[in-house]
């Protein structure tokens, strides 16, 4: 259960984040270079949320809670 809370956290704060990254796309047409817009996008709060939520996303899925995995040790002894 708390892994899929994390993982809707990650989501969430991935999909806020990518929106609006994708939506600062559009400084590309307005005559920016892509080395303007990268040094735009990182020092926005988004970029970070986006980096944050995908890392959430990653640690729920590949690790599991630990005393979980000792509750089920007990259990097969």
């Amino acid at each position: 259960m708390v892994r899929l809370f994390f993982l809707i956290l990650g989501f969430a704060l991935a999909v806020t984040g990518g929106v609006t990254l994708v939506a600062f796309l559009n400084l590309l047409t307005a005559g920016y270079g892509f080395s303007m817009y990268m040094s735009f996008v990182v020092k926005r709060v988004e970029f970070y949320l986006f980096l944050i939520g995908i890392i959430i996303i990653l640690v729920s899925i590949t690790f599991e809670i630990t005393w979980r995995k000792k509750r089920k040790k007990n259990r097969t002894e």
